[in-house]
């Protein structure tokens, strides 16, 4: 068997799991995972408890982050996993870099431009390379939309029309965790947005160049809750008889994931996951509304929603010879509370091309297993396995894990200036 590469990884919350899980099953005889780090040692244990039941693997040795430095030194790994939480993204990717390492990142690459530029600034300083995960470039609708626009299908692309929906269980979710706090995750303009904004570089094979943006906080939070005649409210759900009444209570205690990796994990640093969303203190945006320019001239106006009944998307593309729609329905689901299979799993699917003298045509979609429409097998297979030639380049470099946070970042400028911001102000490459 030829060498396995060695993993460490940073962060071992709800997505962590993804990645040691692929490691330990899937991926067991290309990959090694040698240790975990992460301020909360119940849900290290937790990892390890899963990595030792379900797989027959030995525990972990388990790492606090003031130790991350001696669990590099001491295990050596080809490449740091960073799962930690999006603000201190930049932290260990950059000091992973520096002791050596490859690393790969969970989107997104980080949460503001000047932690970002002491990426790029790293990244030829210490000569290793960073990988930003972005799956949904991997579902096979994604890829279908990319070949279609590369191969010249409606000519050139001038305009998209880009509109996300999430919905009131996986939308409310941010709401309830540490992503309420813009310091923490960049508001969903970044930490959701990225994967949003990477597909459209993607599919234009472009970057972009001018953002304007738009948000509010209309739905969540407590004022607006008042306004709309709410009397009883709660600071959490576990302990309020709330569970079961309000359809946005998380029931933490009857699920053996959340209750494993938070309600039994908070002894350690306090953390709560399953806060009201109609309480205090949330100061990121659930209504947003994004116009962009690309290098490539093309204008992209994009809507996001954090409140709405059903969850997908809507896309429509406008070019020299007609124009492409997409529309996607995808399975609700909360973070690390069921199968990671049905993140993002597809209910409904349609990619329709209206040529500009001719008889619109519904397109042929492969059909994809596992999450994210299908594309986290691939991408798996993309970072731990034996990479396939790949003609549409899906795996994304730092540059495009910077690009596709830029445009977020600059959205959150503009709603804070009401002014439109040059991306190339904001960082240099």
């Amino acid at each position: 068997m030829a060498t396995r590469k060695k993993y460490v990884q940073v962060g071992t919350g709800g997505r962590a799991r993804f990645f040691y899980e692929a490691i330990a099953d899937r991926f067991s005889e290309t990959s090694e995972l040698l240790a975990f780090c992460d301020m909360n040692q119940t849900r290290m244990d937790y990892a390890n408890h899963v990595l030792s039941s379900q797989y027959g693997l030995a525990p972990l040795p388990t790492y606090t982050p003031d130790r991350f430095d001696e669990m590099v030194l001491s295990h050596r790994p080809d490449t740091v996993i960073v799962t930690s939480i999006d603000r201190t993204h930049h932290r260990y990717i950059i000091r992973a870099m520096e002791l050596g390492c490859d690393v790969i990142s969970e989107k997104p690459m980080t949460t503001d431009e000047n932690k970002a530029q002491e990426i790029l600034d790293a990244i030829p300083r210490a000569g290793r390379k960073l990988r930003v995960t972005f799956n949904y470039r991997y579902a096979p609708h994604n890829t279908k939309v990319r070949e279609l626009i590369m191969d010249g299908t409606i000519g050139e692309i001038f305009s998209v029309h880009f509109e996300w929906l999430l919905n009131t269980q996986h939308g409310a979710d941010y709401f309830r965790r540490w992503h309420r706090d813009k310091r923490n995750s960049g508001g969903l303009l970044v930490h959701k947005a990225t994967h949003h904004f990477d597909l459209v570089n993607f599919w234009l094979g472009s970057r972009p160049k001018t953002v304007f943006a738009m948000g509010d906080l209309n739905f969540y939070g407590r004022e607006n809750a008042e306004k709309r005649g709410v009397t009883q409210f709660y600071t959490r759900a576990h302990g309020s008889g709330m569970v079961g009444v309000d359809h946005f209570a998380l029931d933490m205690e009857n699920n053996p994931q959340l209750k494993g990796l938070y309600l039994d994990a908070e002894k350690d640093d306090g953390y709560i996951r399953d806060q009201s969303v109609f309480g205090d203190g949330i100061n990121i945006e659930d209504t947003m509304g994004v116009m962009v320019r690309y290098r490539n001239n093309a204008i992209m106006t994009y809507s996001l929603n954090a409140y709405l009944p059903w969850e997908g998307y809507r896309v429509a593309f406008n070019g020299s010879k007609g124009r492409i729609q997409v529309a996607i329905v995808e399975q609700t689901y909360v973070n690390a509370g069921g199968n990671p299979a049905l993140e993002g799993a597809l209910e409904k699917k349609s990619i329709t091309v209206f040529p500009m003298f001719g008889e619109p045509y519904e397109v042929d979609i492969d059909e994809g297993a596992g999450g994210h429409g299908g594309g986290d097998p691939v991408l798996l297979n993309d970072i731990f396995g034996v990479p396939e030639p790949d003609r549409f380049n899906r795996a994304a470099s730092h540059i495009d894990g910077a690009m596709s946070i830029l445009t977020g970042i600059a959205a959150n400028k503009s709603i804070a200036t009401g002014m439109p911001v040059q991306i190339d102000q904001l960082v240099r490459f």
